[in-house]
């Protein structure tokens, strides 16, 4: 308990604050004056809500039951909880107590202790419960008065007269492990165990510069832009466990790291303090190092340990580090469960066959929306899983040093110079199906790479993503995709990705046109993008073709984890064809043709056949030698539009086309006869002439548009046998063996499909483009004469997109501000199709030109998200249920209901 010698009561921003005194102390007053209405919760409120009588003492049990309800309420919430009661009685108190360690908060007691006349004088003026109630509950505060910290309370005020009451102000503290303000960038550093040699080289690679003392020993190092944080097991088991903490210590002490404990951390410092403690799992060898350095390098040792906090919260909540790892519910929150928790994760209770503990897989059940990053438990390969990476890959047993660059989630490590300490089992794993440790248990939520679980894609969740950070998917939605995915799709092995859904353009106001490409320039503009591609859109089906360079290739044995580690990049691979593509799919074929949802496009003999014109095209290209791959990833086009949309021409096109010919001449044919006749012949009232010639008329109309709408997508459809009249028109590379694309220009892209088409043009179609810059009218007005003669011509219009491909806006909208990767500017004839063969009627176009088109982009912008991410975790060589957690997402986010005309 702490006597005030300043006004300034210290408050943890996440905490359960209890006011005692008695009656007449003014608590109300107090709670009103520093604290939310919405944040106190007082015991005389909770009994009118249950007695309407506020007084009503007889109504008290049923008052707190409610009080602690909605105390508890907000605690799991994360909300600051005032508890306004006398509170002066013992059992109170620990009700409330358990209350805050229930929910990991930290307990606070403010106490106003004021005279007990003034109390008196209060209470005779307001409730008056009489003198001996006062007495009583007086009595009660001064006894338990000292006994307060005893009880729990982590922090306790005590105000003892109505100036200090006065004066008094609440300073709101953040907790120890609230660093949200702290946004990076950072690396992330796991268990380094004594490994000063290999630290010093992965902080050398992370581009740190190393500071060194008289002696040539590292004090410290710092970047220009980023800063390290360490997992925790600095110390024990490897050669040099002195030098890695003079390391960490000084560049935590510069400001230039943070460090959260770990177990052996914790250790070390009882055994520094001469607690008796078993010197095991490498703690003699630390304590045989330290004895050879100066009693004020211990001492230092001893104070950077005590102040080292269980686990930090930065980047707004969006990165939690904790040693073992950390579930999400105790997220900065503060208690002993929750420190044991950081330092040792969770165990079943279980030992294995080498009498070690069995890890709960904890990270295997993670939901949440903070990224996850922890040690303790060694793995082979730092992967990730539900948002959460183990760090921890073994580097004192002969395996890796390893960081991740937080946000950009780069993985990149160090191989140990040699095994400094022998594991309590083998390390890396002999088999896949073998989980690892080394001394600590069990790895935790180890699973096969390639084996799909419905537990990951059914029910709601939440994606990551480093594009936009928060995806959700409906429960709804994921059950929908489950039935297209498990019915009618491709094998999953081959499905490593699905094209996003297109947003068009804003709604033109130009005569009887609904879209035009003034928007789309306008829209990039706004987004500060100064050069765009106005790319043909050719009228055929979305396809994604994966096409190996040979069958053997496709087949091949899945990667060694060393392999899957590898970091992804938007180079070429330098590894050798032979071992590309066996690392994903494990499946005999040339590969996988697949439409927008994942379906197959033709039956397995004729996919076959047409993967294999686009290898040999590949081939003859040089494609596959000049990336280093044996597989390439194409987003494409596949024409002509009947070749998959055939029974919609039939059923939705046709069908309405051949009726409205079928009927609307006929139908002219009567009105034209009506106006002849009732002219010479007197046959039809004279009032009733316009009426008729009004309707002649706008039948006449609708005969025009039938007309245009049939020709519309007769334009786009033609005979095909087999594979004979089929072309393929691609339009970007999205990946290939260890790499991705999606930071290359679109010309770039181009020009290798311009290539595919020279090497076997009876296949494969060109792309025609107008390269515009948004801020040069005459280039504008160029692309838009481009667009008017191709659409005149019959074409459907053309995609705008950044010229430099992925691209982030300067005005920070929606997607975390990803600019749209491609706004579709349709014909208006083609639209015809889409909207019916009346649409540019003008009263129809008023009602046209009021669609909302923000729930298209946002979905168009997700869906472009989770399939660069699935991209990514392909080229870095994630498990295949990592990438199709992100492909089936995009088939659930489909089911989102939107005006499917857009």
């Amino acid at each position: 308990m702490t006597e005030l010698s300043t006004l300034q009561l210290g408050v943890p921003e996440l905490s359960l604050v209890v006011l005692v005194g008695v009656t007449g102390s003014g608590k109300s007053t107090f709670a009103r004056a520093h604290f939310k209405p919405t944040e106190v919760i007082s015991s005389d409120f909770c009994r009118g809500l249950v007695a309407d009588d506020e007084n009503d003492q007889s109504a008290t049990p049923a008052a707190f039951e409610l009080l602690h309800y909605i105390a508890g309420k907000r605690l799991a919430a994360g909300r600051l909880t005032v508890v306004d009661a006398t509170n002066v009685q013992p059992e109170a108190r620990r009700e409330l107590v358990l209350l805050a360690r229930e929910h990991d908060v930290l307990p606070v007691a403010i106490v106003l202790d004021l005279p007990e006349k003034l109390c008196a004088e209060r209470n005779a003026a307001g409730r008056n419960l009489g003198a001996h109630v006062l007495r009583r509950q007086r009595g009660q505060l001064r006894r338990g008065l000292n006994q307060l910290k005893r009880e729990g309370f982590r922090t306790v005020h005590v105000l003892r007269t109505p100036e200090q009451v006065a004066a008094a102000t609440i300073t709101r503290t953040p907790l120890f492990s609230d660093l949200k303000h702290e946004s990076g960038p950072f690396d992330v550093i796991g268990d380094v165990h004594g490994c000063r040699a290999e630290l010093e080289q992965l902080l050398t690679e992370l581009g740190y510069t190393l500071e060194r003392d008289a002696a040539g020993r590292p004090t410290g190092a710092r970047h220009p832009e980023r800063r390290a944080i360490f997992v925790g097991d600095l110390v024990d088991r490897g050669p040099d466990t002195p030098g890695v903490l003079r390391l960490v210590m000084g560049m935590v002490a510069a400001g230039t790291a943070f460090c959260v404990a770990g177990n052996h951390e914790v250790k070390l410092l009882k055994a520094l303090r001469g607690k008796n403690v078993k010197r095991s799992h490498g703690l003699d060898a630390s304590m045989e190092q330290l004895e050879g350095e100066t009693e004020e390098f211990r001492a230092g040792v001893d104070r950077f340990i005590d102040r080292l906090i269980s686990h930090y919260v930065l980047d707004g909540g969006r990165l939690v580090v904790a040693h073992a790892g950390l579930i999400e519910r105790y997220h900065g929150r503060a208690s002993g469960r929750v420190r044991e928790f950081c330092l040792y994760g969770q165990t079943t209770g279980e030992t294995d066959e080498y009498g070690l503990p069995v890890r709960y897989p904890w990270a295997q059940e993670y939901r949440g929306r903070a990224v996850v990053l922890y040690g303790h438990t060694p793995v082979p390969a730092a992967e990730w899983l539900n948002n959460t990476m183990c760090l921890d890959t073994g580097c004192v047993f002969g395996g890796r040093l390893t960081a991740l660059n937080y946000p950009e989630r780069t993985v990149v490590s160090v191989p140990a110079a040699r095994v400094y300490h022998p594991p309590a089992r083998p390390f890396p794993a002999t088999s896949p199906t073998a989980a690892v440790s080394a001394g600590t248990g069990s790895a935790a939520g180890w699973r096969e790479p390639d084996v799909l679980d419905i537990g990951d894609v059914s029910g709601s969740r939440v994606i990551e993503t480093a594009y936009v950070p928060r995806i959700g998917v409906r429960d709804a939605h994921a059950a929908a995709a489950l039935e297209v995915m498990s019915r009618f799709a491709i094998d999953p092995r081959w499905l490593l990705y699905l094209p996003p859904t297109m947003s068009p353009v804003a709604t033109a106001q130009h005569d009887d046109l609904l879209e035009h490409p003034d928007q789309a320039f306008d829209a990039y503009r706004a987004d500060g993008v100064a050069s765009v591609l106005c790319e043909e859109k050719h009228m055929g089906s979305r396809a994604v073709l994966l096409v190996c360079r040979s069958a053997p290739a496709a087949a091949a044995a899945p990667a060694s984890s060393a392999a899957a580690a590898a970091p992804a990049s938007s180079a070429a691979a330098a590894a050798p064809a032979s071992s590309a593509a066996g690392a994903r799919f494990g499946l005999p074929g040339p590969g996988a043709i697949w439409t927008r949802t994942g379906r197959p496009f033709f039956a397995p003999e004729l996919a076959a056949t047409l993967i294999e014109q686009v290898r040999a095209a590949a081939e003859k290209a040089g494609l596959f030698d000049e990336l280093g791959t044996s597989w390439l990833l194409l987003d494409a086009e596949l024409l002509p539009w009947n070749v998959k949309a055939g029974s919609l021409l039939r059923e939705a096109y046709a069908a309405v086309g051949a009726a409205a010919l079928a009927s609307l001449p006929a139908a002219v044919s009567v009105l034209e006869q009506a106006c002849a006749r009732g002219q010479p012949e007197g046959a039809l009232p004279e009032a009733a002439l316009p009426e008729v010639g009004a309707l002649l008329e706008r039948t006449q109309a609708r005969l025009a548009n039938a007309e245009a709408f049939t020709a519309a997508y007769l334009r786009y459809c033609w005979a095909t046998d087999g594979l004979a009249g089929v072309r393929v028109a691609p339009f970007q590379l999205l990946a290939s063996e260890g790499a991705v694309y999606h930071d290359r220009p679109h010309l770039w892209h181009l020009g290798l499909a311009d290539r595919l088409a020279a090497a076997a043009s009876d296949l494969i179609s060109t792309t025609r483009r107008v390269e515009v810059e948004t801020g040069d009218p005459a280039s504008v007005a160029a692309a838009t004469r481009w667009w008017e003669d191709l659409t005149a011509a019959g074409g459907e219009g053309m995609v705008v997109k950044p010229a430099a491909n992925l691209t982030r806006g300067r005005s920070g909208q929606s997607g975390g501000g990803l600019v749209q990767p491609g706004l579709k500017v349709r014909g208006r004839e083609y639209l015809r199709i889409i909207y019916g063969p009346d649409y540019t009627e003008p009263a129809h176009l008023v009602r046209l030109r009021q669609r909302g088109l923000s729930h298209k982009r946002s979905l168009a912008l997700r869906e472009y998200a989770l399939g660069l991410e699935a991209l990514d975790r392909v080229a870095r060589g994630e498990p295949l249920w990592r990438v199709h957690e992100c492909v089936f997402a995009v088939l659930a986010l489909e089911s989102e209901p939107v005006d499917p005309r857009l």
